[in-house]
């Protein structure tokens, strides 16, 4: 959805409903596009990143490329 400034200024709260719901909102000044309202990202649970990375990480350890160094692997498919 699209509304001008002066318009968006005057319904804010109906804007902020549809933001909530979902919906995205575009405020423009004189046509052109100033300003999108969009709902709020979800935040993302510490914990959760945190045990993300340590699998990551405990992965990387594991040693995929059994011995072999990445420039090399780089350097062999190089003409």
């Amino acid at each position: 959805m699209e509304i001008g400034a002066f318009e968006a200024k005057n319904t804010l709260g109906s804007l902020l409903d549809r933001v909530e719901r979902g919906e995205e909102v575009v405020i423009t000044r004189r046509g052109k596009r100033v300003a999108r309202l969009v709902p709020d990202a979800p935040r993302t649970d510490r914990a959760e990143a945190m045990a993300a990375v340590a699998r990551f990480l405990a992965k990387r350890k594991v040693g995929a490329l059994k011995g072999l160094n990445v420039k090399d692997l780089i350097n062999e498919g190089r003409p």
